[in-house]
């Protein structure tokens, strides 16, 4: 067990080694001292070119000297040249020691400057980085079961505060998504248990009789049939939702207008079965940039709508157009219309208006919801208007396509 502390805790060393703390302290450091250096190197050798080039044996002259000096005792010229020599000795002596003094000095000093930088420059880096360690000790403590947690930075509006801030919305984001695929979760678990709830019951009390007979298990097996199709609905409505929440769909440009033809002639038949006559009005070249697949479907869940809610010898009228931004699909029908609260609902998944109704007929609740998901994918989105007792107007509106 030794051995394995020690290689963790020379490990933690060199980690601590290498970290952008020590990193920005040396930097600062190298650099400050680096600067000193060349500023000292600057002064030294020009004192030293000085000294050298400009001594004072060359400017004055040693007689003056002695004779400044009171010294009556130069007699000869030959005594002059002599001690002009020592005296030049002498200077050169004096410059030679004082610039061994400047060095001692200047290496002394570069060495308490850089101890002294580093230490200055962990200080420094410690107060930059110390919003950096709090970012990282709350996305530590942040887990996908609890994103309510914020930075929340606070301070001057520098880098670190964007970058706090931009990590906040972040989270944001995903609380939304998280808590959204809660819901999804629940909702789909609610709305799988009432069919599957159905079957084992009519299975459980035809199995448990022991007169039933063929009659008796024929009744159970279309009860079982008709929750196994309400179920084989959802799942395929939950997978289409599934799939338009990807964000990797295929955008290309889209002529609307070709498209709302194409999906009025493909309820024609449904249609007039249902007794109910189809008019369309389209303008000619609608373009726009989407996934032709999921607009279509998008447009043939308003039609299926519009058809199943109004009367026999009822109308649906289906338009299309664009002004100079947008262009618009509207699938109008001539049904019992929405009231003010349910159209606040309508597009909510898994709403149903006659929950009963809907059952029985196999429908998911996801229909709208998924119009409004591929609007909104499009960049677009989806509006009602509706009266009670007169029908609604669901419209699409997607931007309108631009070719520069």
């Amino acid at each position: 067990m030794k051995p394995a502390g020690g290689v963790g805790l020379a490990a933690h060393k060199l980690s601590r080694l290498g970290s952008i703390r020590i990193r920005l302290a040396l930097l600062y450091s190298i650099l400050l001292f680096g600067l000193a250096a060349i500023v000292v190197g600057g002064i030294y050798l020009s004192l030293s070119r000085a000294l050298s080039d400009e001594p004072v044996s060359r400017d004055v002259r040693y007689g003056d000297m002695i004779i400044d000096a009171g010294a009556s005792y130069v007699e000869s010229e030959g005594d002059d040249q002599s001690a002009a020599g020592r005296l030049t000795a002498f200077e050169e002596e004096v410059n030679h020691r004082a610039l061994d003094r400047l060095r001692t000095y200047s290496v002394t000093a570069l060495a308490a400057l850089l101890l002294g930088s580093f230490v200055v420059g962990w200080y420094v880096a410690g107060l930059v980085l110390r919003p950096i360690g709090r970012i990282s000790l709350v996305a530590r403590e942040i887990s996908a079961t609890d994103l309510s947690r914020r930075i929340d930075l606070g301070g001057p509006a520098d880098e670190l505060r964007d970058m706090a801030d931009t990590f906040d919305e972040m989270l944001g984001r995903l609380d939304v998504a998280f808590e959204s695929q809660r819901r999804f979760v629940q909702e789909a678990s609610h709305e799988l248990r009432n069919p599957l709830a159905v079957l084992r019951a009519n299975l459980d009390v035809v199995m448990a009789d022991s007169k039933a007979d063929t009659d008796d298990f024929r009744a159970a097996g279309e009860v079982a049939g008709r929750a196994a199709a309400r179920m084989s609905a959802l799942v395929d409505d939950l997978l289409l939702y599934a799939h338009h929440e990807r964000t990797d769909s295929r955008l290309e440009p889209v002529d609307a207008s070709n498209l709302v033809e194409e999906t009025v002639e493909d309820f024609g038949a449904a249609a007039s079965e249902a007794g109910v006559a189809i008019q369309h009005e389209i303008a000619h070249e609608l373009p726009v940039v989407g996934d032709p697949v999921a607009l279509r479907r998008a447009l043939a869940n308003l039609l299926s709508n519009a058809i199943r809610v109004s009367d026999p010898t009822g109308r649906v009228r289906v338009t299309a157009g664009q002004d100079s931004e947008m262009v618009w699909m509207s699938v109008l029908d001539d049904g019992p219309g929405l009231s003010p609260e349910d159209q606040e609902r309508v597009f909510q998944r898994f709403w149903r208006g006659d929950r009963a109704s809907a059952r029985e007929a196999g429908r998911s609740g996801l229909g709208l919801a998924i119009v409004r998901q591929i609007a909104e994918a499009h960049g677009g989105q989806v509006t009602l208007r509706s009266t009670v007792g007169v029908g609604s107007t669901f419209t699409i509106w997607l931007p309108r396509f631009v070719d520069d």
